[in-house]
């Protein structure tokens, strides 16, 4: 160990030392210190000077993903109902839209009421068909008279032409019409039975090969014979329920078909003499 030196050997340090300038204090009472004026962060180099009364320290603000100021936001669907309203949305001054009000005025309506509405509607539609079928005769066939055409056929003079004879009042003619085409002329009687059933007299000068397969369909083919007022008829079968008795003749031949009856479609061909 080294002995100690005199005073008065020790070297005297020959650099000045640099004196920083003093400022002047202001005059009159110190401002009060303000939250604009942060504290001096301590550094690394050493302790952080002490805070003097002139110049307060602030609480650094701590950090992380959400402040006091404001909700925590959240994702997905709790973050957009009910209490966890966005903060981005209560910043911006937005309320969130109140629910839909229910729809309390809508009422399911009950089997009985839904009887009842049918029923006004039902009632109405009876009355006018009532009112059709007693007062403008809606369910009565349109009858025509049978005259003219028998007129035109004999002033024709294509075929004999024959005119039912002895038919009761229940025969009603609801057709009746007469043409003449390239192969022929076909007077045509159509009739309601006494049942209500259709039958018609075909009366034709169209060869019967032509005429047979258009009157009675591919379906019709024959069954026998059956002598009706003295005359030999044929007996076919014809379109869906129908059938037919046809009268074959030189220079005419004659067909009595419909979904009338046998009894009646015999009388009808039995007319004819």
């Amino acid at each position: 160990m080294e002995p100690a030196q005199p005073a008065d050997r020790v070297p005297a340090d020959q650099t000045a030392p640099e004196l920083s300038p003093v400022e002047p204090a202001p005059s009159g009472p110190a401002a009060p210190a303000t939250a604009e004026e942060p504290a001096a962060p301590a550094t690394a180099e050493g302790p952080a000077a002490p805070m003097t009364a002139e110049e307060p320290a602030l609480v650094e603000p701590a950090t992380g993903p959400t402040t006091a100021s404001g909700p925590t936001e959240t994702n997905g669907a709790e973050g957009t109902n009910g209490a966890g309203e966005t903060s981005a949305a209560r910043e911006a001054g937005e309320s969130p839209a109140p629910p839909a009000a229910a729809d309390t005025t809508r009422s399911e309506r009950s089997p009985k009421d839904m009887a009842i509405s049918l029923l006004v509607l039902l009632v109405p539609v009876a009355l006018l068909l009532a009112f059709y079928r007693g007062f403008l005769g809606g369910d009565q066939a349109t009858v025509v008279d049978p005259a003219p055409a028998l007129d035109s056929a004999q002033a024709a003079a294509a075929f004999p032409v024959s005119r039912p004879q002895g038919l009761d009042a229940g025969w009603r003619t609801v057709r009746a019409d007469f043409r003449t085409v390239e192969d022929g002329s076909t007077l045509r009687l159509g009739y309601l039975t006494p049942e209500g059933r259709g039958a018609q007299i075909v009366q034709s000068s169209v060869p019967p090969e032509q005429l047979l397969p258009t009157e009675l369909t591919e379906q019709g083919q024959p069954q026998g014979r059956t002598d009706l007022a003295g005359r030999t008829w044929q007996r076919y079968t014809a379109r869906g329920n129908e059938q037919a008795f046809v009268l074959l003749e030189p220079d005419r031949t004659v067909i009595v078909v419909g979904d009338a009856r046998d009894t009646e479609l015999r009388e009808l061909a039995g007319a004819l003499g």
